[in-house]
């Protein structure tokens, strides 16, 4: 199976299949508005320009699950993206990516990528201490720990890597590249 076989729903409640994005690279992102990581819709944006002509997509799918940082209707979510970071990719319906809830296709990432740790620096370490505090278990588990969580499709539909969301947008960028 292949992540070809999932598909998620846009704001106007219209079921899109990622199999129309076969032979292309996906970034697929639990995005969030009002979260500390929500400055990178601007690195994301800038990817997207830089490398959707080339066969790039990213799949934008708002998440209201972490400290409440997506409130509001998918309307007002997609209002805010494209009127500060002026984002021009797909984005899908306000959804859960972990739980009885969770999209099918997070499911599927999740078992394709577990967590591998946030890496190093303060960010990591801040994103170490926040999730002790909610689930001491988090390191063996392999559920989206917060926003802005990312996983790398190529272009066979095979989920590559996974980017917490303490990762340099650099290091993001880099695999995308290679994968171009």
């Amino acid at each position: 199976m292949s992540v070809y076989a999932y598909s998620v729903t846009n704001p106007k409640g219209e079921e899109i299949s990622l199999s129309s994005y076969e032979g292309k690279v996906m970034l697929i992102v639990n995005t969030a508005t009002g979260c500390g990581f929500t400055p990178q819709y601007k690195e994301l944006e800038a990817m997207y320009e830089k490398y959707h002509e080339k066969g790039f997509e990213i799949i934008d799918i708002p998440c209201n699950q972490f400290a409440g940082q997506t409130p509001g209707t998918d309307d007002e979510i997609h209002e805010f993206c494209t009127l500060k970071y002026n984002t021009q990719f797909p984005q899908m319906k306000k959804s859960e990516v972990n739980g009885e809830g969770a999209l099918p296709l997070y499911v599927y990432l999740k078992s394709q990528k577990g967590f591998e740790g946030f890496g190093k620096g303060p960010k990591a370490l801040a994103m170490s201490a926040l999730l002790k505090t909610i689930d001491k278990d988090y390191k063996n588990n392999p559920d989206i720990k917060w926003n802005f969580t990312k996983f790398l499709v190529d272009r066979k539909g095979e989920v590559v890597a996974r980017f917490e969301p303490t990762a340099d947008m650099k290091d993001v960028e880099k695999a995308v590249a290679e994968l171009i």
